[in-house]
């Protein structure tokens, strides 16, 4: 079968190659790959940001039909559409994991990276971590639901943003279009987009964002937002900016909450004093646990959440990763495992789910 693999000899690049279908054992089951969305994760572990992983196949923006049951399987059948999550397994023992927090268990695995990921045309998961897409959700779209939408709803549920209340989403990109929905149309707060991109703003605009603001161009968007709105009771950072980070701690109001998603590798800056007299709290969110993606999943099957998704083929995937770091993508990238032939560029363009 046909998979992404990271290369042994040029970094930050994934080779395009046949190997064996894998073979599952006892609580796994075989997946027969659909779609998998590229995220700006997958460009880290080619680049080995997180450890160098070479030979390893890419993907957790997965979505496939059971081909496939292993052994003590009872939770699936053949023909379930399924995830391919992020979050492959936890230990399911540790306090993180019986507590409701299980991305942060010790020895957990990451499809794509600790483990063969999704971006391949078929693939291995664990029968008990696999979330079922549910009917009248289009597969193109559960397939960035499965990591980006997740994320989003997650960091939005960390926020504790209220009803009626200011929320600034800091990158617009393939995340942050996806949080502008989650914040406007499941938690209805008012939102603030905020990015350095006036067609990614643009787009913001069209899919719900109560305000826009180009940090390039309106100036310091923490300034900004406490001008125009008395400062944001929340903010939820995507952009994989320092700058970002430093300037939505600025941007909230007292006694609010500042959710980190993106990772930059920098640090950040933080004002221990505006920190501590009023009582900013900066929290990490990672992905999103089990109930989290069914639930994410709900929203997208009822309409409330509508991906903007670009199907390309495998051999493109190289090429996704320039244009990702160049900042040229509206929306999510997402393979077609059906697909063997990239499209022209135009036609590209114009292949739009929304």
């Amino acid at each position: 079968m046909k998979a992404a693999v990271v290369s042994k000899k040029n970094p930050g690049k994934v080779d395009i190659k046949e190997v064996p279908v894998p073979k599952i054992g006892h609580g796994q089951a075989l997946v027969e790959v659909e779609y998998c969305g590229v995220c700006h994760t997958d460009l880290h572990v080619a680049k080995g940001d997180f450890g160098a992983v070479p030979g390893r196949i890419i993907g957790h923006e997965g979505v496939g039909i059971v081909k496939e049951l292993g052994p003590d399987v009872t939770n699936l059948k053949v023909g379930d559409r399924v995830s391919i999550a992020w979050f492959y397994k936890g230990c399911g023992a540790c306090e993180y994991c019986i507590t409701g927090r299980e991305t942060f268990c010790r020895t957990v695995q990451n499809a794509g990276f600790s483990v063969d990921g999704a971006m391949a045309e078929q693939c291995v998961v664990d029968a008990n971590y696999a979330v079922k897409v549910p009917d009248g959700l289009d597969p193109v779209q559960a397939s960035s639901i499965t990591c980006a939408g997740v994320t989003c709803y997650k960091a939005i549920k960390v926020s504790d943003v209220k009803p009626g209340q200011w929320i600034a989403i800091y990158g617009c990109g393939g995340l942050g279009n996806l949080a502008i929905q989650y914040a406007k149309n499941v938690f209805n707060a008012k939102v603030i987009a905020v990015d350095i991109n006036d067609d990614k703003l643009k787009l913001a605009k069209e899919i719900g964002a109560d305000l826009v603001c180009n940090s390039l161009k309106d100036g310091d968007a923490g300034e900004w937002i406490q001008k125009h709105v008395g400062g944001a009771h929340a903010a939820v950072v995507t952009a994989v900016s320092k700058v970002a980070f430093n300037q939505a701690v600025n941007s909230v109001r007292a006694a609010s909450k500042v959710v980190a998603v993106g990772l930059p590798p920098e640090t950040m800056d933080l004002a221990i004093v505006k920190t501590v007299l009023d009582g900013i709290e900066i929290v990490g969110s990672l992905v999103g646990t089990r109930k989290d993606l069914e639930e994410a999943f709900q929203f997208g099957a009822e309409g409330k959440v509508v991906p903007i998704v670009h199907t390309r083929c495998l051999d493109e995937v190289n090429d996704i990763f320039e244009e990702m770091e160049k900042g040229e993508i509206l929306g999510r990238m997402v393979v077609d495992m059906h697909k063997h032939e990239a499209e022209p560029a135009k036609a590209k363009k114009k292949k739009t789910s929304k």
